[in-house]
């Protein structure tokens, strides 16, 4: 019998055995991607933060590609909020001293509305210079042109 040909995966023993997969089944794929696409969807309006609104002044040289470590903000009605939070000028400079030493090139970056007047952003920009900070930035609408209204 060492001459006779073998027949290998015809079926003759056993059905269940011979049996090859043509085609993989991308059902189960494309449902935990879906599933996982609608998670992260979900999820994702979650974890931004609300901000404060407030219209900025529009500029043609402006830059949105800033990394904000301090995160100045002041609206229409001169409220001063510190990293999204209602703050006041004892607790930003309280806040720069905790701050500044951990991270010595710390940089401000103001946001006011533009009804806010000159003075006060003038007056935050000093309280900031005062406090330590030597970078400072003021955030602007990079899409507008610059005088616009």
């Amino acid at each position: 019998m060492a001459g006779a040909p073998q027949n290998f995966g015809t079926g003759d023993d056993d059905d269940l055995g011979s049996q090859t997969i043509s085609g993989i089944n991308v059902t189960p794929l494309v449902d935990i991607t879906l599933v996982l696409l609608i998670i992260f969807m979900v999820t994702a309006t979650v974890i931004v933060n609300a901000g404060i609104k407030v219209e900025l002044p529009k500029a043609a040289s402006g830059s949105d590609q800033t990394k904000t470590t301090l995160a100045l903000t002041l609206d229409k009605g001169g409220i001063l909020y510190l990293n999204g939070e209602k703050s006041s000028d004892q607790a930003i400079i309280r806040y720069i001293g905790e701050t500044l030493p951990r991270t010595p090139d710390l940089q401000a970056i103001i946001a006011a509305d533009r009804v806010v007047p000159h003075g006060d952003v003038v007056h935050l920009i000093d309280l900031v210079k005062r406090a330590g900070v030597r970078r400072f930035a003021i955030n602007v609408d990079p899409n507008g042109a610059a005088g616009g209204r």
